[in-house]
């Protein structure tokens, strides 16, 4: 059975049995009616997954693997903060009139900056040093910048991703392992959304980079339920899990900005029914 979705139920228990209610406390985001949107929230949570074993989409619910990977190429490879670059609507409700989220996401993914290799943005960077410097304890990106924040339309949640590279004795393939910091998750909207495309990310990263896919793993700061989630996380969790699906990821592609969300597949992918019309705070 899909071992993601026994990590998604457990984490989803914990937070409703012993998590903190923020009811009485000031909250930014709002529900379309206007009341305030409390959560149910636990601190730190940690999840792993060994992507070199399985593929961590849920099953309790089908997760839009080619949605997701698209908005993760709009941010890593597009670099854009621009919706009208990116093929779904989920920015919609933080886009001005012209389309753009601010200064957020993939606008501080396509700043350059000097190294003494030369000018290159934090994409370019990663995969340079994975390819020249492995097993260097520096690779990662950041994207929440301080002196920007007045102008991104909305604040980054999953802000940093940190790159380690590891060698089993013997081998002479190496290890590409992962850690995506995330400061604030809603759990049932974007969770699984979020830990699909940067295993995504991981993969084709590794690929280009001659490297195994390893370990994954989410670290959340404030991992949360909103309140008017809970009936429907209970209703989810209640599934049965089903056999994981099978990732595919084209072998031909050697060059990062030349994936597609063609290039990617969940086969054999066999899932519960969507949960569908859940409500969002803005």
């Amino acid at each position: 059975m899909s071992y993601a979705d026994h990590v998604f139920i457990d984490m989803c228990r914990d937070i409703i049995d012993h998590g903190t209610s923020t009811v009485g406390e000031k909250v930014r985001p709002v529900w379309e009616d206007g009341s305030p949107a409390h959560t149910i929230k636990k601190f730190c949570v940690v999840n792993r997954y060994d992507l070199s074993k399985e593929f961590p989409a849920l099953t309790l619910r089908r997760t839009g693997i080619k949605s997701c990977t698209d908005e993760l190429l709009w941010i890593w490879q597009k670099k854009s903060n621009n919706i009208n670059d990116l093929n779904s609507h989920i920015w919609d409700s933080w886009a001005d009139e012209d389309g753009s989220i601010g200064k957020a996401y993939g606008y501080q993914m396509q700043v350059k900056h000097q190294y003494r290799e030369g000018m290159m943005d934090q994409v370019d960077r990663v995969i340079y040093d994975l390819k020249h410097n492995p097993f260097s304890r520096r690779i990662m990106t950041n994207i929440y910048v301080h002196q920007d924040l007045h102008e991104m339309n909305l604040y980054p949640c999953a802000y940093s991703m940190t790159f380690n590279v590891t060698q089993e004795a013997g081998s002479d393939k190496l290890t590409l392992n992962g850690i995506l910091n995330q400061r604030s998750n809603d759990v049932l909207a974007a969770n699984s959304w979020n830990v699909c495309q940067y295993s995504v990310l991981l993969h084709m990263i590794a690929q280009v980079c001659d490297m195994k896919v390893g370990e994954f793993v989410h670290v959340i700061a404030d991992a949360h339920i909103y309140d008017r989630h809970v009936p429907l996380i209970e209703e989810l969790i209640a599934r049965e899990p089903l056999p994981a699906p099978t990732f595919w990821i084209n072998p031909e592609i050697k060059d990062f900005y030349d994936f597609t969300v063609n290039d990617i597949r969940l086969d054999n992918y066999e899932t519960h029914p969507q949960i569908k019309n859940i409500p969002i705070a803005v």
